[in-house]
């Protein structure tokens, strides 16, 4: 009985760390267009339901049943921490890789609430303005381009924050170790742009970072 019970726990050890692999949240951003989620699983996104997000749903289900199974007692408190623990270690490696092994953009985290605004000087003339809080792990500084990137909206065909591009590229350094508030202005040219929109905002921004070498989505 002690054996299969064991057998349970480690069946439910490997399918958890299987899942969690399937949507690790490093080096790129892999849930960045998600509308409906499940812990980490995009189950729905801009291309509609998501096949491996739902069978990595199951899966986590099954783990925690088998969890569940692998244990005689305290069924309530150890699911509690399994819950944490799978939603915390996957950030909590990215920290540590990036705070001493990672170099260059690898070593670049953003917290995601930046924010773009826009504001209409002319017909063909916008300023943009955007935020963003970014830190940089390493021990050397960084130095990368960024280029914004529009979140996916089915009901609307107008470009947002990738009208910053227009205005671009824009080359940022972070400091060995820094964190920085980077603050982005310009004015837009969207006289070549169709259906560009007059005004407007959006939070939660992504974007494209590159050092020549390597490239990453955050």
């Amino acid at each position: 009985m002690r054996r299969k019970l064991i057998k349970y726990l480690i069946t439910a050890g490997v399918i958890l760390v299987i899942c969690m692999s399937l949507y690790f949240p490093y080096p790129n951003n892999r849930t960045m267009f998600e509308r409906v989620t499940f812990m980490s699983f995009p189950i729905s996104d801009q291309d509609g339901y998501n096949l491996l997000a739902i069978i990595g749903s199951f899966l986590f289900i099954f783990a925690m049943i088998l969890l569940v199974k692998g244990i005689s007692k305290y069924h309530v408190r150890t699911v509690i921490i399994v819950l944490f623990a799978y939603t915390l270690l996957p950030l909590g490696l990215v920290t540590i890789y990036q705070e001493t092994f990672a170099k260059g953009v690898a070593a670049i985290s953003y917290d995601g609430k930046g924010t773009c605004d826009f504001e209409s000087v002319s017909e063909d003339e916008l300023n943009g303005e955007c935020q963003l809080h970014i830190t940089n792990h390493s021990g050397h500084p960084v130095t990368f381009e960024i280029e914004f990137l529009d979140s996916y909206i089915p009901d609307k065909a107008h470009r947002l924050t990738s009208l910053m591009n227009e205005g671009g590229p824009y080359r940022i350094t972070i400091e060995a170790g820094g964190e920085k508030m980077v603050e982005v202005k310009e004015l837009l040219d969207v006289s070549d742009v169709p259906n560009h929109v007059d005004g407007g905002g959006s939070m939660n921004v992504h974007f494209k970072m590159s050092d020549g070498e390597r490239e990453r989505v955050l």
